[in-house]
């Protein structure tokens, strides 16, 4: 069951609000001694976190089903970055990190139980009951937790404005609905959305030309640290297309270096061409604010927005310091 993004939360007495949290989901099915983790687009999940796999093969319960989302502790929050580390080819590598960073498995949905096979059929507001009395019964003592959940609007806007750290947002669901695979009518997810000012340290050409000439495809930004070095922390590729060209030009005039003169933008992957991989580095003289949703391991997770070019503003005055905020520890949301 996948969930549409909407601007506000929604509010009613049809509606239950939780915390949306920023790690892979993930369907967790026992058949007794048999546990399947998979992914929401179907991926086989087990072998990357074996220490949920043998969790849920000690709890009492032997045949259920759970949806819910795998996160990696780190500090007062969740670690992406972390989390990424564990799709990794080698076992060996998996189960160090298994050891090193153990998973938990946050629960918010109860589909299948040995008593009731049907519960994916019954709407929200009977699957919540069974899922709380399902974690009261078998969930203590392990990696698993129950996340939470409220009907209060007030609380759901205090947990949307301090949203951060292993939580970029609020789940809305309908209590009157069943679980439905594929259909977005009974969830919504709202996120927090923030804005930064950032240095144009580079930029990429488009893979596409406008009028038979080469123009921007997106921008590479940068943040300065304590040091004064400029790291490269993401890109915006949100650009009109008619303000490419003169765009383009602006651009060129200031290529040179230093560019970035701390962590700087990567090399060919498997993802990537020999062309995308290409950019050209630029005199730390543009400044642009943009609007994230994300922010972790020093770069802006997704793309960014652009919301305004600023020339009011010094490019040094664009630092991680402006980054920080108060977020609400989500360990202590999951007590």
């Amino acid at each position: 069951m996948e969930a549409r993004s909407v601007d506000e939360i929604p509010r009613g007495k049809e509606w239950q609000y939780e915390p949306k949290w920023d790690g892979f989901r993930c369907l967790l099915s026992r058949d007794g001694n048999i546990v399947d983790l998979r992914s929401k687009s179907g991926e086989d999940l087990a072998r990357y976190f074996p220490e949920i796999v043998s969790a849920a093969l000690q709890l009492k319960a032997d045949r259920f089903t759970l949806d819910g989302e795998l996160v990696v502790p780190h500090g007062r929050g969740f670690s992406f970055d972390a989390l990424l580390q564990r799709i990794h080819p080698a076992a060996s590598r998996v189960k160090k990190l298994s050891l090193d960073t153990p998973a938990l498995y946050l629960v918010f949905d109860l589909l299948a139980a040995a008593r009731d096979k049907t519960l994916a059929e019954k709407p929200l507001s009977e699957r919540r009951p069974a899922l709380e009395a399902f974690a009261k019964a078998s969930l203590k003592g392990s990696p698993f937790r129950l996340s939470p959940m409220t009907t209060s609007y007030a609380t759901a806007k205090k947990w949307l404005a301090q949203s951060g750290g292993g939580s970029d947002g609020i789940i809305a669901k309908r209590i009157d609905l069943p679980y439905q695979a594929g259909n977005r009518d009974g969830m919504q997810k709202i996120k927090k959305f923030r804005s930064a000012d950032c240095v144009v340290g580079g930029f990429r050409y488009a893979t596409n030309k406008i009028a038979g000439r080469n123009v921007v495809g997106s921008l590479l930004l940068g943040l300065y640290d304590a040091k004064g070095l400029l790291h490269h922390v993401g890109f915006t590729s949100a650009i009109k297309t008619e303000q490419k060209p003169a765009l383009t030009d602006r651009l060129e005039a200031l290529i040179g270096d230093p560019g970035f003169t701390g962590n700087a933008p990567g090399g060919p992957s498997r993802w990537s061409t020999e062309r995308s991989a290409k950019w050209c580095p630029l005199k730390p003289k543009l400044v642009i604010e943009v609007c994230y949703d994300h922010f972790s391991g020093e770069r802006f997770r997704h793309g960014t927005s652009i919301l305004r070019w600023r020339p009011d503003k010094a490019p040094r005055q664009c630092t991680f310091e402006q980054l920080k905020q108060k977020a609400a520890d989500p360990m202590k949301l999951l007590k």
